[in-house]
């Protein structure tokens, strides 16, 4: 096998270990769509993990995101300058991390400096979160914060399907499909996120049925942004995690934590099947 199959074979295993959201939808994507596609979630989570890490130091994180930021904002990355970045917290950092160059690497010529783009974004996004410690007082810093950690999502895919295919997508209502994906995550987590590490990302005087109003209406800018594509894959693609943001929700206004494996297997057939 060549290197570059090598690599796409291994970049779709980590993404399988990393995302059960994602990684069903990308599998259903054609070649040139589903690595790139792959590509660009797995820089995302490569950075999301360091500014998510449960024990690493706020002021190491800050330094690990900003640096990243500023090699992902030059013309080639360099792959060797990051290795040596992170080398000296590999014993702590994921596979998916440590191995952003490769991620790269595998992402077509053509998109790749859009990946980059908003995966330096994101980055220095997040560095600024972490030095605010996660403090949410406002609706405004609410948003903020999710287009850092998944608006950003939609952008880059918007980007991606405009490079592929022509599509033109509304620019809030692709932040909009991101945000509320991660409405209903901090819905789903919010008692781990205050138990394991004192976040709430909450804006002050807010109830969690506020949280859903929150998660509800970016929803339905999701729905908006899909009627903008007209790729059937692409718009398979974006069904998927929508239509299991909207289940897991409905799942826990009903009292569950979290949709059943068998639940998530049933949703994915039911969109592929129309």
């Amino acid at each position: 096998m060549t290197k570059e199959g090598n690599l796409e074979k291994e970049a779709m295993r980590v993404l399988k270990e990393t995302s059960r959201t994602f990684y069903i939808p990308i599998t259903l994507l054609k070649k040139e769509l589903r690595l790139t596609v792959g590509s660009a979630y797995l820089c995302m989570r490569a950075i999301d993990e360091i500014e998510d890490h449960e024990t690493m130091e706020g002021q190491i994180k800050v330094q690990l995101l900003k640096e990243t930021e500023q090699l992902l904002q030059q013309e080639n990355f360099d792959t060797e300058s990051y290795r040596a970045l992170v080398k000296p917290y590999e014993n702590m950092l994921p596979e998916v991390t440590i191995r952003l160059g490769d991620w790269l690497e595998i992402c077509p010529e053509g998109i790749v400096q859009e990946v980059k783009s908003a995966t330096a974004e994101m980055a220095g996004g997040m560095a600024d979160w972490v030095k605010k410690n996660w403090v949410i007082n406002t609706k405004d810093d609410l948003d903020n914060y999710t287009y850092y950690v998944a608006g950003l999502v939609g952008v880059m895919l918007s980007r991606i399907w405009k490079w592929y295919d022509g599509t033109e997508a509304d620019h809030e209502q692709a932040i909009g499909f991101g945000r509320g994906l991660q409405a209903v995550n901090i819905l789903r987590n919010q008692h781990e996120d205050f138990a394991e590490r004192g976040v709430r990302f909450i804006p002050d005087g807010w109830t969690r049925e506020d949280v859903f109003d929150y998660a509800r209406e970016n929803l339905q800018l999701g729905d908006l942004y899909l009627e903008s594509l007209q790729t059937k894959t692409i718009l398979l693609f974006c069904k998927i995690p929508l239509a299991l943001a909207k289940r897991t929700l409905k799942a826990m206004e009903s009292g569950q934590e979290k949709m059943s494996r068998q639940e998530v297997e049933d949703v994915v057939a039911e969109i592929k099947e129309e």
